[in-house]
């Protein structure tokens, strides 16, 4: 259950930060809800491919250190993905090569954040119930 709460809870974080960006782009609430829908559906469409990919590339590696080089790759082509993603979906938007670049810079730069504060939220929830759990 908590952790059903918890991914939710990423997924809304996620869809507010898309749609935060994109009002304040471009002061529409409609392009903020098509930001919420478009870029978190084009992204999950596409990871599923992008993990295949380097799960063919993860199992190559030749030892531990190769391993974690190619994690940190995947980690970095998997930023880039998303930046693409949102550079599209605002383009696609407002005709804007600005707009584009500045969705591309300011969703990873706000997910990279705010999500950890996220994070750190639900581990401190998730203590304090498992110390409640214990002492009842």
């Amino acid at each position: 259950m908590m952790i059903a709460a918890k991914r939710t809870s990423q997924v809304v974080a996620h869809m507010a930060i898309a749609f935060a960006i994109a009002y304040a782009m471009t002061g529409s609430v409609v392009f903020g809800g098509l930001a919420v829908v478009i870029e978190p559906m084009i992204n999950v469409l596409l990871l599923p491919f992008h993990e295949k990919a380097w799960a063919a590339v993860r199992a190559c590696a030749v030892d531990e250190r190769d391993r974690y080089m190619r994690i940190a790759a995947e980690k970095l082509s998997q930023t880039v993905l998303h930046m693409g993603v949102a550079f599209v979906v605002m383009y696609a938007a407002t005709g804007s090569l600005a707009f584009g670049g500045m969705a591309a810079v300011l969703e990873p730069v706000c997910n990279v954040l705010l999500l950890p504060v996220h994070d750190r939220f639900w581990h401190k929830l998730e203590l304090r119930l498992n110390s409640r759990m214990r002492l009842a």
